[in-house]
């Protein structure tokens, strides 16, 4: 039966008119009148609530308008919390300071890169790009010597785009439109309606990728830890004791049921899971379970309670690790790792520990040689601000150290998503760097504490 409604009008989908929307108030912003008045830090904060790039005019010649604007569509298009201003040399934007103080001022969780004459820093809050990740990106880019502003900044929004958290602030969809005029609105949507659609298509191809990616690595990874989980089973299985036997006390039956249920929320969570990322919630139930039984093993043979220590690193299912060792990967650094008893004995013995393997495209690999998914496997199992120094100068920690790593948390600092209104809350310490310093480590990027 027909309606009356045309074809195209049906089937048209409505993310291109949302997209549309937001194009012309991003327009509007920009042609309003005041926008590019003076700056200073309140005007550049102003600003960048409202947009994704920011010029001082007394910049402009550093970043000519067409190239600001070619910046700012393409961070809108990645839908990040990056933010980017381009400043003169001049008072009202102390080097030491600056970065720290626009932070505060636009109150946005999210990545900041600031090109301050000819200097260049960045910072990001932790839950939006890890400190380590914004130290490397800030040294790379200052040491490609990029000829032009332009590039430098595309060059950082390129790798930022894929490594940042969270989205672009709602405050990005619009702004007063007082000024423009009907007559005006009409003829700026007439110039974006056709991107627009094109613009809607790219985005959606782009999350649809990394939505398959995801879904590819949580498969991959669910072999492995399901092979946890079952093993932690069967040691449960095998245990020789009842809460009932003679012998038994409160304390011993608390360490059994905390182990049981241990056990049924590991399980529950890898049935939850949809993205890489929730397995971590999976090993650290494995790894408390674990810990319990040591514990109601130490209370059964009248031992000294053990103390609570990391797993062994070379095998989590070894159980608590019992002492730490110098070990190296095979062509890395020497580093100390938590070991179990028996993979002890094993390097005292000059033997190779017995180390977990994952299947990878290339063969069978440890763990830590494997990709950005068993990040958030190994830190369920070890957490805290450990785990990036065990696996320095393996494949996996080379991962955690420039990425997300498929959102692993390793107990760093919680806050805002990306993209989320804070305020002036944040930890400046997390900021840290020096502008013009050539990109090193012991001052170059990563917050908002130090200088240009």
């Amino acid at each position: 039966m027909k309606t009356g409604i045309p074809t195209a009008t049906r089937r048209a989908p409505f993310g291109p008119v949302l997209l549309l929307v937001a194009v012309l108030l991003a327009v509007v912003t920009a042609l309003a009148p005041g926008a590019r008045a003076a700056g200073g830090l309140d005007t550049a904060a102003a600003a960048l609530a409202q947009g994704p790039v920011y010029v001082d005019p007394r910049a402009a010649g550093q970043l000519p308008k067409a190239d600001a604007d070619a910046l700012a569509q393409k961070i809108k298009n990645s839908g990040k919390p990056i933010f980017i201003a381009v400043l003169p040399r001049a008072a009202e934007y102390p080097p030491k300071t600056v970065l720290q103080d626009l932070r505060t001022k636009v109150g946005i969780s999210g990545v900041y890169a600031i090109e301050l004459g000819d200097g260049f820093n960045a910072g990001a809050d932790p839950r939006v790009m890890p400190r380590a990740a914004v130290h490397n990106l800030v040294g790379a880019v200052k040491r490609s010597d990029y000829p032009t502003v332009a590039q430098r900044l595309n060059g950082f929004v390129d790798i930022a785009e894929q490594q940042a958290r969270g989205h672009a602030p709602s405050s990005w969809g619009g702004t007063d439109n007082s000024g423009i005029d009907t007559g005006t609105l009409v003829g700026l949507g007439a110039l974006v309606v056709i991107g627009g659609g094109g613009a809607y298509a790219l985005a959606r191809r782009q999350r649809r990728r990394r939505a398959e990616e995801e879904r590819a690595a949580l498969e991959a990874l669910r072999v492995v830890v399901d092979e946890d989980i079952t093993a932690f089973g069967e040691e449960l299985d095998r245990l020789d004791f009842s809460p009932g036997e003679p012998g038994a006390d409160d304390a011993m039956r608390a360490d059994y049921s905390h182990a049981l249920d241990a056990y049924e929320n590991a399980k529950s969570a890898m049935a939850r899971a949809e993205h890489p990322g929730e397995v971590q919630a999976v090993t650290e139930a494995l790894e408390d379970g674990r810990f319990s039984l040591a514990r109601l093993a130490a209370r059964r043979e009248g031992r000294p309670l053990p103390e609570r220590r990391l797993p062994c690193f070379f095998d989590p299912r070894h159980g608590p690790s019992v002492v730490d060792v110098a070990w190296a990967p095979a062509g890395g650094a020497e580093r100390t790792v938590p070991v179990c008893a028996a993979d002890k004995s094993r390097l005292d013995d000059g033997r190779e520990p017995l180390a977990r393997t994952v299947r990878t495209e290339s063969g069978d690999r440890p763990y830590w040689d494997a990709g950005p998914a068993y990040a958030p496997w190994a830190g369920g199992y070890f957490g805290g601000g450990l785990l990036p120094g065990l696996l320095v100068g393996t494949v996996l920690g080379n991962i955690m150290m420039s990425s997300p790593a498929y959102g692993a948390d390793f107990g760093g600092p919680t806050g805002a998503e990306g993209g989320d209104a804070s305020g002036a809350d944040f930890n400046p310490d997390d900021f840290g760097g020096g502008f013009g310093d050539g990109g090193g480590f012991d001052g170059g990027g990563g917050g908002f504490d130090g200088g240009f």
